[in-house]
């Protein structure tokens, strides 16, 4: 069996695939940067979007603060991530309109994902809540 190198020491997936856009048994060559992040979606057909927290340092105040990049990234048959595992996803040529990301391993699953996005949900519709209550407010003062 033939071996890619794409960059990192990642294993082969052991189930085959016909998706010519699979680094391992395709042609799609990856380079460039390396990141491990989250999939945070999967929602899209051989497609997931992917995210990391970085730290920015602000010069006037001397503290860092967190910020958030998500891409998407093409999910290969053979690989098939699913939401709140963290993978490694590796540069390449531009898939489509938004897509230049291909995921290459899986490395495991996140704490503490499910509860994450449920909060974040939660917040939304309370925030959602807040602001119909305030227009209401608004239209009984008129």
């Amino acid at each position: 069996m033939e071996t890619k190198n794409i960059g990192i020491n990642t294993a082969v997936p052991q189930n085959k695939c016909e998706d010519r856009n699979c680094p391992f048994h395709g042609t799609l060559k990856c380079r460039g940067r390396i990141f491990t992040a989250t999939v945070l979606s999967t929602k899209m057909q051989k497609t997931a979007t992917v995210g990391w927290e970085r730290r920015h340092f602000l010069k006037k105040y001397e503290r860092y603060e967190k910020r958030k990049s998500t891409v998407k990234a093409h999910n290969p048959l053979c690989i098939n991530a699913n939401e709140g595992d963290i993978v490694s996803i590796s540069e390449c040529r531009p898939l489509s309109k938004t897509k230049t990301f291909v995921i290459i391993g899986v490395l495991g699953k996140e704490k503490g994902f499910k509860e994450k996005m449920e909060a974040e949900a939660a917040a939304k519709f309370k925030r959602a809540e807040k602001e119909e209550k305030k227009d209401d407010a608004e239209q009984q003062i008129e």
